[in-house]
């Protein structure tokens, strides 16, 4: 009787607990009636959605360059004349989740169909339709196909990704290893996961759901059978399920969507800076809390949106749009999603001041990059002015301090200790403001970046 009463109690504090989500997880009984746990009503409703890709790509097989010498021909009694090129045919498996009942939008990874000669779609139910690329978008890895025939079509629901809390409950659905549908679940085991050097802009949903090859461009549902992330990678030496699987967050993906669907393709814009993460080192020397988090703006492109806006070299973005940002690839994933022309709304950190500006993001003016901060040390240097301004790194003495203060032969120095440097005498004024430490903004190529010296 105890053991019955407290299962029932368990009973009630599950469902109240997680209602009223798990309602449509909880309607199947056992022998005696009683309910138990199960996805089954609420995958009957999602599964339809979540579609296997089968692509075909016809391969031309290199010709031995050899056939075409006449002597070798002759030699190996090879008749003349040229031979057709030798073709091989090859195919792929991939998922997808239909977004669009009405149209027969599709939307998968790009590397599911990168390259492919013709692309169908499976549906649960058997069906198979013949699908078109409408566009993708290779630094997100989405991909919009459409339906060329179809009828009674189910879709998703796309939900909001960012509501996403590590631990919620995740349905992973897809075609792993081209079996057909497969389920598995978890949960959220992390979130914004980026440096992964998977794709362009990174901002992945991690989760420990199984996700395999063949499950690319598969659906990530919540337990309200919403999607919240398009399954797109997995990370294991041997190729397989570890339990750490990776999935792009709806909100990212829909950007590119929404642009593919409108324009065939996704016109990125930029603001014109190049960023770094502000460091401990970066931050001390700014005369900031070690705990300050944010991106340090390192270089304003000419004619670019951000010089346009007033941002200037030093500024400390902390916020986009309200939205805090404490890493470069944050701050690029917010910029990448916004269509050219938007407006946003930037919080900066200028001379330990909070500032909030304006900026309108434009068309791309070259490509944006990330600096990696080196830590210090610096002499040795052969130091020299430069032409289009700033000191020039000539040469750096091998063994010595600024061969280990990570400046490099052909870095054109601009500012230091936050004053900018036109000769020598500048360096050194500015040097002598700290007996600790020395702060310089380079040029290093087409980036630039700061480097702290002590």
């Amino acid at each position: 009787m105890i053991s019955a009463f407290y299962q029932r109690l368990s009973l009630v504090f599950i469902i109240t607990f997680f209602a009223p989500s798990l309602w449509a997880v909880l309607p199947a009984v056992d022998g005696e009636g009683r309910q138990l746990p199960s996805l089954a009503p609420l995958l009957q409703e999602v599964n339809p959605s979540v579609v296997n890709i089968s692509t075909y790509t016809t391969l031309t097989m290199r010709q031995n360059p050899l056939l075409n010498d006449p002597f070798f021909r002759r030699f190996f009694n090879i008749p003349e004349g040229q031979q057709a090129p030798r073709t091989r045919r090859t195919q792929s498996a991939g998922s997808g989740v239909i977004i669009n009942a009405a149209k027969g939008t599709v939307v998968t990874n790009h590397h599911v169909i990168d390259g492919a000669d013709e692309i169908y779609v499976g549906l649960e139910d058997g069906r198979s339709y013949k699908a078109t690329l409408i566009g993708s978008d290779p630094e997100v890895d989405i991909a919009v196909l459409k339906l060329e025939e179809f009828e009674n079509l189910t879709q998703l629901v796309i939900a909001d990704s960012d509501q996403l809390l590590v631990g919620d409950f995740v349905i992973a659905i897809g075609n792993p290893f081209g079996l057909g549908q497969t389920v598995t679940s978890g949960v959220v085991s992390a979130l914004g996961r980026s440096g992964l050097g998977i794709e362009g802009y990174e901002n992945f949903i991690q989760t420990d759901a199984s996700i395999n090859p063949g499950n690319s461009g598969g659906a990530l549902v919540n337990l309200r059978g919403e999607l919240v992330g398009i399954n797109t990678a997995i990370l294991a030496p041997a190729g397989g399920n570890v339990g750490i699987g990776f999935a792009i967050p709806t909100n990212m993906a829909k950007a590119s969507i929404d642009q593919i669907l409108e324009y065939g393709e996704v016109r990125r814009g930029q603001l014109g800076i190049i960023i770094q993460d502000l460091t401990r080192e970066l931050a001390e020397a700014f005369d900031m809390d070690k705990q300050q988090r944010g991106v340090v703006i390192a270089e304003v492109q000419l004619d670019s949106a951000a010089e346009k806006a007033g941002l200037q070299p030093g500024d400390i973005v902390i916020s986009v749009d309200g939205s805090k940002v404490e890493s470069s690839a944050e701050l690029r994933n917010e910029i990448g999603r916004r269509r050219i022309g938007d407006e946003i709304q930037l919080t900066v950190l200028r001379e330990g001041r909070s500032k909030l500006i304006s900026a309108q993001v434009g068309e791309a003016l070259g490509q944006q990059a990330n600096s990696d901060t080196v830590h210090p040390l610096l002499q040795g240097a052969t130091l020299q002015p430069a032409k289009q301004g700033g000191i020039e790194v000539v040469d750096i003495e091998q063994g010595s301090k600024a061969a280990s203060s990570g400046l490099r032969p052909g870095d054109v120095i601009l500012s230091a200790n936050r004053r900018v440097v036109s000769g020598l005498a500048d360096l050194e004024q500015a040097a002598s403001m700290s007996q600790r430490r020395l702060v310089l903004r380079i040029k290093r190529g087409n980036m630039a970046l700061y480097l702290v010296m002590q």
